[in-house]
């Protein structure tokens, strides 16, 4: 089978993770990474034996598929050029700064007959993978990312950076529509907007209170899904599903016991899965795992927030 060729565009943090994995897999050829920063991407480029540019233009027509982790505000101009040249397009989230750009990808993937993935990384977490077959129904849903502060990711808000990743889930696993937003947050180191709460009631009248905050003392991520007969709650960083339900036995008299079962999964590299259902994609001619679409969803609801948030605090 004639391997996979692949370049990595943008190779800070993230994209040098995405141009390792590219570099290991079977089937699969790193030609080059790119990065607007020469220093960067020579580094990256000697660690994996691959030549490096300071130009994406110059692979354009050149390689199969294509990785962006560039900044938010290239992901349209990049991914836009990369799919009409006929490669493949992985592009981070958010898919891009507006709806009307990643409906644009969406439109121009689909004509080019092109695979168009989002990286909504957590999608490919093994604890909420292992989640699935046991959701039923949620009520009632809550998260909370915290994180602290770090530079790399205020070029957007807290909404787009971190929340972002949880809007993605919900909208996933409800697969309702949003009916009413409720949102309150506030600057606290950046010029943007770093702790946000935001609550969204959907169709199925289902809620969710989603938190998010990049000022936090230590890092969080953890989600917790209420339904009739149980609730099971995700945590992200420690890839553990613990299931919570009711026991044979009293707690107290009329009232159930409750009984916990956790399942740890220690050797799950999302980044890994994430590249390999993207190459699986392309092999296969199989819708990706995390669509145009369900990016475009989750910028949309994040937009909303964002919004939201805008009117009501950075005026004050």
């Amino acid at each position: 089978m004639h391997p996979v060729t692949a370049a990595v565009i943008g190779v800070g943090y993230l994209g040098r993770f995405h141009a390792q994995k590219y570099a290991k897999l079977p089937g699969c050829r790193l030609l080059a990474v790119v990065d607007a920063d020469p220093q960067r991407a020579a580094s990256v480029a000697g660690e994996l034996g691959v030549v490096h540019y300071t130009d994406y233009r110059r692979l354009l027509g050149e390689v199969d598929a294509v990785s962006i982790a560039a900044p938010t505000t290239l992901h349209h101009e990049i991914a836009r050029a990369f799919l009409l040249s006929g490669s493949h397009v992985l592009v981070e989230k958010p898919i891009t700064v507006s709806v009307t750009e990643a409906s644009d990808l969406i439109d121009v993937a689909e004509q080019q007959s092109r695979v168009l993935q989002v990286g909504h990384l957590e999608r490919f977490n093994a604890a909420l993978v292992a989640m699935q077959g046991r959701l039923h129904q949620p009520l009632f849903i809550e998260s909370h990312r915290l994180a602290p502060y770090n530079p790399r990711g205020t070029d957007v808000n807290v909404v787009l950076d971190l929340m972002i990743h949880d809007i993605d889930i919900v909208l996933n696993v409800l697969q309702a529509e949003v009916q009413n937003i409720q949102a309150a947050g506030t600057q606290v180191l950046s010029k943007d907007i770093d702790i946000v709460n935001a609550r969204l009631a959907f169709s199925n009248g289902c809620v969710a209170n989603v938190t998010a905050s990049r000022v936090a003392l230590k890092s969080e991520r953890k989600m917790r899904f209420f339904q009739q007969d149980a609730c099971l709650s995700v945590d992200f960083q420690k890839r553990v599903l613990t299931v919570y339900h009711k026991g044979e036995r009293e707690m107290y008299p009329g009232v159930p016991e409750i009984v916990g079962e956790e399942h740890k999964f220690d050797d799950n590299d999302a980044i890994l899965s994430e590249i390999e259902a993207f190459l699986g994609s392309i092999r296969n001619g199989t819708p990706p795992v995390v669509s145009g679409h369900d990016g475009r969803r989750a910028l949309r609801t994040a937009i909303e927030i964002t919004d939201m948030l805008n009117s009501t605090t950075l005026d004050h």
